[in-house]
């Protein structure tokens, strides 16, 4: 099958964005599903798993595991899948690399260049520099967090690529002239491997429950840090520390220093200047004190 085919679009058939949601996916699970999620027969996700559940939610049908059949070779824990590497490509792109072999490239802007063509790409519309119009035909899926048909409008992404399900929530943006553009701005999820990673965008207010109700729960955030040209470092710093992440990975550094935002956070927050680019990270590896990790790369 061509990369194309091999994309199943996945729809919610939720009550409305305030819904809460989750998925009930072991790390097994997910690379079980990564096996499958190319066929066409695949079935899609019914509900998030890094989302909440809402108190009487209706009608939701939760995935499960299903041991293999009697005879069959138990999986053991070096059998399942379940690293995921993180690379800063530089300003707001991230390359997401799953477990089972699926590339993701946040904010490509197209002279980013990453690794190898990605899947899937999400980008945002703030500025050049966070999207392209003309993306590698190559590319399987490209997402914009805003919507070209009906401006204002929220656009919604709910999408399987193999083992990764990457859904968005939409907000404001400022437009040129000062004024807030309504949903022209989206904040992706990538769920994968039990990871729940979200990536803030262009982000230009601060957000409110329901959208935190909507984000969910983000083992990993990819975090601006420009001090101004998105929000100010104090606004920024309630976010992080709102969504309770495990590591926090700075982008967007024009501006002020990193250490502006840095000095945001108390000794409940360890801080770590990488070597590197990238990392690997899995549900079991993630820290358990709240990590600022800071890539190389501007």
């Amino acid at each position: 099958l061509s990369r194309r085919s091999r994309i199943l679009i996945a729809r919610e058939d939720g009550a409305g964005s305030g819904m809460m949601l989750k998925l009930v996916l072991s790390t097994m699970a997910l690379a079980a599903l990564a096996g499958s999620a190319f066929s066409q027969q695949a079935e899609r996700p019914q509900v998030s798993q890094c989302q909440l559940i809402a108190e009487g939610l209706p009608q939701v049908q939760y995935a499960n595991f299903t041991p293999p059949p009697s005879g069959a070779p138990a999986l053991t824990l070096a059998q399942v899948q379940e690293d995921v590497v993180i690379t800063f490509v530089g300003h707001s792109t991230f390359q997401i690399d799953t477990p089972g072999g699926i590339s993701i490239a946040t904010d490509f802007n197209g002279w980013l260049r990453t690794s190898r063509t990605p899947d899937v790409v999400t980008m945002n519309k703030a500025h050049s520099s966070h999207y392209t119009l003309n993306p590698d035909p190559a590319i399987g899926a490209v997402l914009h967090g805003w919507n070209e048909a009906q401006p204002g409008e929220a656009i919604q992404h709910r999408l399987v690529v193999g083992d990764a399900y990457i859904r968005n929530v939409s907000t404001d943006i400022r437009s040129w002239g000062g004024t807030m553009e309504p949903n022209g701005n989206s904040i992706f999820v990538f769920e994968v491997a039990g990871l729940c990673i979200g990536h803030l965008g262009h982000l230009h207010h601060e957000l409110t429950d329901t959208h935190y109700g909507e984000i969910g729960r983000l083992d990993i955030v990819m975090v601006p840090v420009d001090g101004g040209l998105t929000l100010g470092a104090d606004s920024m710093s309630r976010i992080v520390k709102r969504l309770r992440s495990a590591v926090i990975l700075p982008m967007h550094r024009r501006g002020p220093p990193i250490e502006t935002f840095l000095s945001m956070f108390d000794d409940s927050f360890d801080t770590q200047i990488s070597e590197n680019r990238g990392f690997t990270v899995s549900m079991r590896t993630l820290p358990k004190k709240p990590l600022i990790l800071v890539l190389q790369g501007v």
